[in-house]
Parts: structure tokens; C-alpha cells; sequence
């Protein structure tokens, strides 16, 4: 949906909002720059995140000469529209440093890597069996092999939480976790489905 800039207010702060960018996959919080009017509708003609660049001023699309670009998802502005919450896909390190956001490489929420992991078992299910990678060859394996691989983790996670350590169940649980992404990957399905769920179910 588009927003339209003659919602926000952006005559409160001299004609510029400050726009947060997150992490569509993970929530990590990217970066921080200001929009104008023009920038807002830039970035959703262009579908890459546009900032008013107060020192060049002017237009500053993110990766415009770096190429770690900032795919929009989405852009949804706060109670008193004077702030932007800008949801983005990074193509690259998000910071000029080389970090993924320009607050570091700190971690993000505590589910944050779930994200990432996502994002590389969707990177290996293109490796087409490549031998170097487990998830790739699991991934040629087929959805059967999957599903026992699913099922084993889970008889192995129960029973580590029926008698063994909190670092045997953790790692057990991370197994499981792990070949469950698997599986719905294979399947065409994310953990976002699987949340969407939980979700209605919660409603």
C-alpha cells in the first residue's frame, strides 16, 4: 500500500522526518536517515530506500555508488506521523564500515538469526546439491528424507528434555529448529507461515 506524503508531517521538523530502517527478515534496525516528501515518493516509485542527504543535499538513494542497496517492503508512519518505520531487504552491509547496520554488528532480537538462517537455507536450496553444503545436499534429498531427518531430531529433542542437560536439550531443540526450516523450504513454506499461524490462532 502506498502512503501518501500529504499524510505525514512534515512541516514539524522543517520538512524532514526521520525514517528507521529494519530488517524485513530479521527486525535488526539498520540504519537512520531523514525523508522530505520528494524521498518518500521516491522510494516507492523506485522501490529502493531514498534519503534527503543533508550534507549533499539532495536525493540519496542507499547503494547508489556502493551497490548494498535497500529493497522497501514496506513504510508505515508512527502515531503522530512524524517518524517513518521503513521495513527494507539489504542487498549488503547496510553500514559504510562493512557492518550489517550502521549500530554495529551487535546482535538483534534474540530470534533475529532465525531470519538470516532463513535466508541462507533459501541461498542453498540454489546450490543444487552442492557437496560442500549439508542443507544443499539435504535439500536434493527430497522432502521424504527431510521429513525422517524432522522426525528423528524431534524423538531426539523430546527424550533429551524428558532426562538429559538444558545444553543437551538446547542443542537438540537447535536441530530440530533447523531441519524443520529445512523442511518447509523443501516444502515452498517459511517459518513467516508458521508464525502467520500462531498468530491467527492467538486472535
Amino acid at each position: 500500500m502506498t502512503l501518501d506524503p500529504n499524510t505525514i508531517d512534515f512541516e514539524k521538523s522543517g520538512g524532514l522526518v526521520p525514517a528507521i530502517v529494519q530488517h524485513d527478515a530479521t527486525g535488526e534496525v539498520l540504519m537512520l536517515g531523514y525523508m522530505n516528501a520528494e524521498a518518500l515518493s521516491a522510494t516507492q516509485e523506485k522501490g529502493l530506500v531514498t534519503f534527503w542527504s543533508r550534507s549533499k543535499n539532495r536525493l540519496w538513494t542507499k547503494g547508489e555508488t556502493s551497490g548494498d542497496t535497500l529493497a522497501l517492503v514496506s513504510i508505515a508512519p508512527d502515531c503522530d506521523r512524524d517518524a517513518l518505520l521503513v521495513r527494507a531487504r539489504p542487498a549488503g552491509p547496510t553500514c559504510h564500515l562493512g557492518t550489517r547496520s550502521c549500530f554495529g554488528d551487535a546482535p538483534g532480537p534474540g530470534l533475529a538469526f532465525l531470519g538470516r538462517l532463513s535466508a541462507i537455507i533459501e541461498d542453498r536450496s540454489r546450490a543444487d546439491g552442492d557437496e560442500d553444503s549439508y542443507t544443499a545436499r539435504l535439500l536434493s534429498a527430497g522432502v521424504v528424507k527431510i521429513a525422517q531427518k524432522v522426525g528423528e531430531e524431534g524423538v531426539e529433542t523430546a527424550l533429551a528434555g524428558a532426562v538429559q542437560s538444558d545444553g543437551e536439550l538446547t542443542g537438540e531443540a537447535a536441530d530440530l529448529l533447523y531441519h524443520l526450516m529445512v523442511l518447509l523450504r523443501a516444502r515452498g513454506l517459511s517459518l513467516d507461515a508458521v508464525a502467520a499461524e500462531l498468530a491467527r490462532r492467538h486472535r
